[in-house]
């Protein structure tokens, strides 16, 4: 794959090319203008939860800094940009009163961007849930959909008709089995049964957000973004195969075939047997509302194994800083077989990047890991496009280094460095890259 070379000009001309970002990760500004507190906000106060004790008090300070930041954005010459507006910033019990300072600071980004001729593609929940919401049982109780969808509706009415697009949710599986069943992540609860039932809610949101929406008139795309990778068996052990089959279901049919197909997978619900989640009748057909386009999160592949877990350096190659293999190849794989399964009407790679130990020498970041893994993402998704995938956008995670949730600020994946005692910013030889491929005509 590193072989391979294109360049932009191998893309159609109105592909979109961008950068990622999420609120709580960047924003800071944790209790400014009637901001109220998320689900991250109280896991990062519980000892032990993040890798370095840090939390998102300050982050980017993207809250003051969001002028610089729209210039960088502007500066690497992408012509889109996809964020998250923080919920709790603009209402800050997730119900009743809006927050007009936090809508106020939202206006003003969008304004600028829109101003430099950048596409906004929105996110409503990249995980900050309300606080207040959570005390309720956050995404487990069912009437968290209907505040969602008040919420969507709201933001979908103030600056539908400025953003390209609108994500209901990034990564459900994230929210529901890192926060509800590991409880690595916010909100720290385990429980498989609470898991699965957070699942169901966050689709069921998702479907009912998107016809609430839709009754507004907009022309805005809206859709939602997974985390999907390939499952591959560890070996060719019956019991092996039969695990990644399972895993597959778990992490990948779940979600695609109740919004694509109207149906959660039986083997993973026979799977789950008590813990499967309560479906009333109709939420079904609610969840696979149609999707003007299905957001992709890659960064690994991944093996199944009823044995030894997999060992990631076996296969010799690059392994990020995060413990992830590189592996361009699977994002090919993954896009070709969502266009199969499922044909989604347009498919976007919404993040894709790697974290690595960056050095910052005389001002220069030579992040060539980095750079190498953007460049050969980009190849693999023209590979995809060359089968006949109707991909339309890649976006690089992420814009700058920035607060990595449970890793706290050890984990760089940014195209622009962040020293986060100055808040100086330094743009990474990788960002370079990318301007330069994004300024060849």
């Amino acid at each position: 794959m590193s072989t391979m070379t294109v360049s932009r000009d191998h893309f159609p001309q109105d592909f979109k090319w961008g950068v990622a970002t999420s609120a709580f990760q960047i924003e800071g500004a944790h209790d400014r203008d009637g901001k109220g507190p998320s689900i991250w906000d109280t896991f990062c106060a519980v000892d032990g939860k993040i890798a370095d004790a840090s939390n998102g008090h300050v982050a980017c300070e993207h809250y003051e800094r969001w002028s610089d930041d729209v210039e960088l954005i502007s500066r690497i010459g992408v012509n889109a940009y996809r964020f998250s507006m923080s919920w709790p910033r603009v209402q800050p019990d997730g119900q009743g009163a809006w927050n007009e300072a936090g809508f106020a600071f939202y206006d003003q980004l969008i304004s600028a961007l829109a101003q430099r001729g950048i596409e906004l593609h929105l996110t409503l929940n990249h995980w900050d849930l309300p606080q207040s919401l959570q005390d309720q049982g956050g995404w487990v109780n069912r009437e968290v959909c209907a505040h969602f969808t008040r919420y969507a509706t709201e933001v979908a009415r103030r600056f539908g008709h400025r953003v390209h697009s609108i994500c209901t949710h990034n990564e459900p599986w994230v929210i529901a089995i890192l926060g509800y069943e590991q409880g690595i992540f916010a909100p720290g609860i385990q429980s498989r049964k609470q898991a699965m039932q957070a699942v169901h809610h966050l689709l069921l949101s998702h479907g009912m957000a998107l016809q609430a929406m839709r009754g507004l008139g907009l022309a805005t795309a809206m859709g939602i973004v997974l985390n999907l990778s390939p499952i591959y068996p560890a070996s060719d052990n019956p019991q092996d195969v039969a695990k990644a089959k399972l895993d597959d279901g778990l992490i990948l049919r779940l979600y695609m075939d109740a919004l694509f197909k109207g149906f959660y997978p039986q083997d993973v619900i026979e799977h789950l047997g008590a813990d499967a989640p309560l479906v009333q009748p109709g939420d079904l057909a609610t969840i696979a509302q149609p999707n003007d386009f299905l957001g992709v999160n890659y960064y690994t592949r991944n093996f199944s194994s009823c044995g030894n877990p997999w060992d990631v350096a076996s296969t010799g190659n690059t392994v990020t800083d995060m413990g992830w293999e590189v592996y361009p190849q699977g994002l090919t794989e993954l896009l070709c077989r969502l266009h199969a399964d499922y044909q989604p009407l347009r498919l976007w790679v919404t993040e894709n990047g790697a974290a690595f130990k960056d050095q910052l020498v005389n001002g220069v970041v030579d992040d060539v890991q980095r750079l190498a893994y953007i460049r050969d993402h980009i190849a693999a998704t023209h590979a995809a496009m060359a089968q006949g995938v109707p991909v339309g956008a890649y976006f690089a995670w992420s814009l700058m280094d920035n607060f990595e949730w449970a890793s706290g600020y050890a984990k760089r994946f940014g195209l622009v460095h962040v020293d986060f005692e100055t808040q100086q910013r330094t743009f990474k030889n990788s960002a370079l890259w990318y301007q330069n491929f994004l300024s060849e005509k």
